[in-house]
């Protein structure tokens, strides 16, 4: 992706300023460093309540029944790894994510450019797309299993309404959001309008861009769970209801743990992305 136009004149100006290219070994391992801390003190939680957990089940503090230790939901994950039931229902579930967010993910950004460059567009759209936006999940769930039945299409259109408005919203938010001395700019390089959105307007909406993609996702996920929940026979949400009604509460963790863990590593990789593509921001990281 091409940087915009601020970021081209900061590089030309930093060229000749030979004390910003220095000290570039010392600050590769200091990211290193910043890595690995961040690693250690994010586990740092999740581990320390996984002991006491256990240390807890174990004395008889808390109900196995309600809450099986982390050593009990461990088992059940590997018995379910072993029959292959987990894969089996792991594999639709992240079939049907991947269709619904890239059928309303995909939607949302495109509606979302039209919105953005086209005020008309904007006008005629927007107030409908968001009287839809404040329609819940749960409310439009038994239209769709009236309109499709209980088969694939209405679980993705749910989880494709869900990944449509968040990308939908920042699109159109990170176009309207690009510094308009930046047109002015263009105009005096004799930028076609071509160029103009492909060298400046992408380039500067793309932190929106990518952070409707995270949330889209999250959503999709969500919507997966709701999906699944209300008339499935397989999948993720599928073996948490089962299991729920023949109380075996060990796999309801290990589905809400894997939701959570495969929502946690979309969201990594969709970060890794970010850091991938706005390498040329200079941005505040925290002390």
């Amino acid at each position: 992706m091409s940087k915009p136009l601020e970021v081209l004149a900061a590089e030309v100006s930093a060229a000749g300023n030979p004390a910003i290219h220095r000290g570039g070994g010392a600050h590769g391992g200091s990211k290193r460093r910043r890595k690995l801390e961040s690693l250690w003190i994010g586990a740092l939680l999740p581990v320390t309540v996984l002991v006491a957990w256990q240390l807890l089940g174990d004395a008889g503090y808390i109900s196995r029944l309600l809450f099986p230790t982390p050593l009990t939901i461990a088992k059940s994950f590997r018995t379910l790894v072993e029959t292959g039931v987990l894969a089996e229902n792991l594999g639709i579930s992240l079939v049907r994510t991947a269709a619904g967010f890239g059928i309303g993910g995909g939607a949302g950004l495109l509606l979302g450019l039209l919105v953005g460059f086209f005020r008309r567009t904007e006008k005629l759209l927007d107030p409908s797309v968001q009287m839809l936006r404040m329609i819940p999940h749960l409310a439009i769930a038994p239209l769709l299993i009236l309109w499709f039945g209980f088969g694939e299409s209405s679980k993705i259109l749910l989880i494709a309404k869900g990944a449509f408005f968040p990308l939908y919203i920042h699109t159109f938010l990170g176009i309207r959001g690009v510094d308009k001395k930046l047109f002015e700019v263009a105009k005096v390089l004799g930028f076609s309008a071509y160029k103009q959105i492909i060298r400046l307007v992408l380039p500067a909406a793309l932190p929106h861009i990518l952070l409707g993609v995270r949330i889209s996702l999250g959503i999709a996920w969500l919507g997966l769970v709701v999906a699944e929940l209300m008339g499935a026979t397989s999948g993720l949400g599928y073996l948490m209801s089962e299991a729920r009604q023949v109380n075996k509460t060990s796999v309801v963790f290990v589905a809400i743990i894997l939701f959570a863990l495969i929502g946690k590593a979309a969201d990594s990789l969709v970060r890794l992305l970010e850091r991938r593509l706005l390498q040329w921001r200079d941005s505040y990281e925290g002390k």
